[in-house]
């Protein structure tokens, strides 16, 4: 019996040792990759987010309510045509009637029909006014439900097959290549934090080989979901210089890279 869970022991050991150790491979000279994301379509994104990416080279993606884009139109066709990514976040910003401003287009009186139609609607608006197809998606409020009770279901099968991702908000850790489902990414929130906050993610992050997918709503405009202009400026020559070993793209890309390593 004794050397029985002595073998136990030692097979246990040995599997989470594995597991431990087991990486991702990254592109060459890098080991982790982070995605920088904005949801709504906010004007302040364009206005002041963009020409300071494009100051550093750095792509971003965007997901946007068309709705939100019309006051700066013409800026938003010049981020697309930049090579920002342009993604869904839906046509009516649906969320749980406990939002009372979304009490109008609550999740809990949505179905899947309706969703998807609402989905392949906002894709199609996306197209007519940026000339560009959206292949990625953020769950709006990242609430991946329809309605209520029994009734409630999952539209993360609706996405899966609409679009090669889904990006969730307010997570607390990193993706996982190698694991996570690609509809269900997780998205953590930037808005608000310092540089050296946003440091800790990406040193735990690069420590096991994740893929951070940054979250965020305004740009430099002073409201709660703001990213703070010094911090990007601060982050971004940071992921520019090759010695911090990090892969920067936006979602769709990296996506694309996951989905060749699995095959």
């Amino acid at each position: 019996m004794k050397s029985y869970i002595l073998l136990l022991l030692t097979l246990c050991s040995n599997y989470f040792l594995a597991q431990e150790t087991d990486s991702f491979n990254w592109p060459e000279d890098t080991k982790m990759a982070i995605s920088l994301t904005w949801d709504d379509g906010r004007s302040s994104q364009v206005v002041t987010g963009t020409p300071i990416l494009d100051e550093y080279g750095i792509k971003a993606t965007f997901y946007v309510v068309p709705s939100l884009m019309v006051e700066e139109i013409d800026k938003w066709k010049q981020a697309a045509k930049n090579g920002h990514e342009i993604g869904n976040h839906s046509l009516n910003h649906p969320c749980s009637g406990n939002f009372l401003w979304a009490r109008n287009e609550a999740l809990e009186g949505y179905n899947i029909d309706q969703m998807d139609k609402e989905l392949k609607a906002a894709n199609k608006k996306v197209e007519e006014m940026l000339g560009v197809a959206p292949s990625v998606f953020a769950y709006p409020c990242g609430q991946t439900f329809v309605g209520r009770g029994e009734e409630t279901m999952s539209y993360v099968p609706v996405v899966a097959k609409q679009f090669s991702s889904g990006r969730t908000w307010l997570d607390e850790v990193p993706n996982d290549p190698a694991f996570c489902d690609l509809s269900q990414l997780t998205g953590v929130e930037m808005d608000g934090k310092s540089f050296d906050e946003i440091m800790e993610l990406i040193n735990h992050a690069k420590a096991n080989n994740l893929w951070l997918v940054l979250a965020g709503h305004d740009i430099g405009d002073k409201n709660i979901q703001t990213t703070e202009v010094a911090m990007l400026k601060k982050l971004l020559p940071y992921l520019k210089d090759s010695k911090n070993e990090i892969w920067t793209a936006p979602v769709g890309e990296i996506t694309s890279y996951i989905q060749e390593q699995r095959q």
